[in-house]
C-alpha cells in the first residue's frame, strides 16, 4: 500500500469515527468491517434489510448512493454533499465529523 493510500484510509477512518460519535454511536464501530455498514444504516435511518442489498452487485452501488443522501440529510447537508460522501469519502466524512453540522436523527 502506498503512502497516499494509507493517508486516504486514515482520513476516512478518522472522519467516520467522529461522524459516528456525533450521531450517538460508538466511534470504534467504523473500524469493524460489515458492522460499520450496519451502523451507517442506523445513522441514515434505513431498515435492517438494506444490509442484505449491499452484497448484491449493482444494487449495492445504488443503495450506497441512497444511504449517502440519507446521511447527508440527517446532518442537514445538501444533496451535493451526499455526492461528496459517496465519491470522496476521505474529504467529506472528516468535514461531516469535525464540522458544525448536528445529527438530526
Amino acid at each position: 500500500m502506498s503512502f497516499i493510500n494509507l493517508l486516504i484510509v486514515v482520513a476516512v477512518c478518522i472522519g467516520m469515527w467522529k461522524t459516528f460519535v456525533k450521531a450517538g454511536e460508538y466511534g470504534w464501530a467504523c473500524l469493524i468491517p460489515f458492522y460499520n455498514l450496519w451502523v451507517l444504516n442506523r445513522i441514515g435511518g434505513k431498515e435492517w434489510y438494506w444490509f442484505i442489498g449491499y452484497f448484491i452487485p449493482i444494487v449495492n452501488i445504488i443503495l450506497m448512493i441512497l444511504l449517502s443522501i440519507a446521511i447527508a440529510k440527517k446532518f442537514g447537508q445538501p444533496g451535493i454533499f451526499a455526492a461528496g460522501l459517496f465519491i470522496l469519502p476521505f474529504i467529506f466524512y472528516p468535514i461531516l465529523g469535525f464540522g458544525e453540522s448536528r445529527y438530526r436523527g
